[in-house]
């Protein structure tokens, strides 16, 4: 037995961190992209936008300032009760769009007053604001009015945070863009003023105090003194009369969308990794050499103590075949074809053995392929005449497993010599 000196330890360390790098890699994947999905993932809670609610999320603040300076502030909880109160001198804001059913809508576009759409939703927009489009959302803490609208100019810097943008239909003003894409968009449509606001966050109890999102709140809140605040009551939400023309990826949960890009993510480098090309071929010290006697020795072993002689019989057969059906100018595949396979192809090996050799057919076909019981020959045991047969298919004892050696040997040694 060879041995090979003990690994050390920084050896021991390094190829078990090369074995683990691809799943060491798959997960920190997988922590960067769960840290992306909740960072974005929305955090909209039932009573955000309702100006009844102090939570940070709330418009109450905002409420109560307008109504300290005078302006009519109602809140209504239904499309219903909204569209009527919005006559001429109103302003309509509307928040929570995606509660809204397709009779709410119908009922909002037949109101007369000035209409404030708070993250409108696309069959918002096409109802109330036809011509203004969504072009995909963004992430700002800053941004500045670029545009000469007096709400906005006079806010200045105000910090949307997440954020639609929207495209400008033609005679729109449009403020605060990203890559000339707005997030406010304000124009004229039916003898109103139509205003689309890409982000609640300037509105809320918790963003009102910080740079100008008071400001742009009450300049486009408070542009008139009468506002009526809807904000649909949740139930809306599971109404069966809900607008019809949504796309299916309108209908999946924005934590949905985000998980293809995330599992792309994840799966890209691990598939560059194993996509690899391969390198030359590296030789490994082995811990151990073990010469080839001794591994037959110790199977030879293994079927000693079980008493597997029939496991070792076929292992005999299927070694003699091997190397006797090259000899004959057979092809190799006829030694591993077995007689409940091929019968044919079994009866051509036995019959060439059988011409090569001074053994009888059945005495080859039961040493190169075992007999069942009752189909010994009979007349004589192979290879020794004048003894009574018993046939080869699982020896009764160690005698008769060396018995079947030394019968396969003599097969083996007559065909190499004819």
């Amino acid at each position: 037995m060879v041995t090979t000196a003990e690994p050390t330890a920084g050896q021991v360390a390094g190829r078990r961190f090369r074995s683990a790098r691809g799943i060491v890699l798959v997960l920190l994947c997988v922590i960067v992209v769960g840290v992306v999905l909740a960072a974005l993932k929305p955090s909209r809670k039932p009573d955000d936008l309702d100006p009844g609610s102090p939570k940070p999320g709330g418009t109450r603040a905002l409420a109560e300032i307008l109504k300290s300076r005078g302006v009519d502030f109602q809140a209504s909880r239904s499309a219903a009760d909204a569209a009527p109160r919005a006559g001429a001198g109103t302003i309509l804001v509307v928040t929570r769009s995606e509660r809204l059913t397709r009779t709410d809508l119908e009922r909002l576009r037949g109101s007369v007053g000035d209409l404030l759409l708070v993250e409108p939703g696309r069959e918002t927009l096409a109802a109330l604001a036809p011509g203004v489009e969504q072009d995909g959302p963004t992430f700002v803490l800053q941004a500045d009015p670029q545009c000469n609208l007096p709400a906005a100019t006079l806010a200045r810097t105000v910090e949307f945070g997440q954020s639609e943008t929207y495209t400008v239909p033609s005679g729109a003003t449009g403020c605060y863009p990203e890559s000339g894409k707005p997030r406010v968009v304000q124009y004229q449509s039916a003898n109103r003023t139509v205003t689309v606001l890409g982000a609640a966050r300037p509105l809320t109890n918790g963003e009102l105090t910080t740079e100008g999102n008071a400001a742009l709140a009450m300049n486009l809140v408070g542009a008139r003194s009468h506002v009526v605040w809807l904000i649909p009551d949740i139930h809306h939400e599971s109404s069966g009369d809900r607008a019809g023309d949504r796309t299916l990826t309108d209908l999946l949960p924005r934590g949905v969308k985000l998980f293809f890009p995330g599992l792309l993510v994840a799966i890209i480098p691990v598939a560059l990794w194993r996509g690899r090309r391969l390198g030359p071929v590296v030789a490994e010290v082995l811990p151990v050499v073990v010469r080839s006697a001794e591994t037959v020795t110790g199977r030879s072993r293994l079927y000693r103590a079980h008493r597997a002689r029939g496991r070792a019989a076929e292992a005999l057969r299927a070694g003699a075949r091997d190397r006797i059906v090259p000899l004959l100018g057979l092809p190799r595949t006829l030694a591993q074809v077995l007689p409940a396979q091929d019968p044919g192809a079994a009866r051509e090996v036995v019959t060439a053995v059988a011409a090569r050799t001074d053994h009888d057919e059945r005495t080859v076909a039961a040493a190169l392929y075992g007999l069942a019981p009752g189909e010994a020959p009979q007349g004589g045991a192979p290879g020794h005449p004048g003894q009574p047969a018993t046939g080869w298919g699982e020896p009764a004892d160690d005698a008769g497993l060396l018995a079947l050696a030394d019968l396969l040997d003599d097969l083996e040694r007559q065909v190499r010599q004819s």
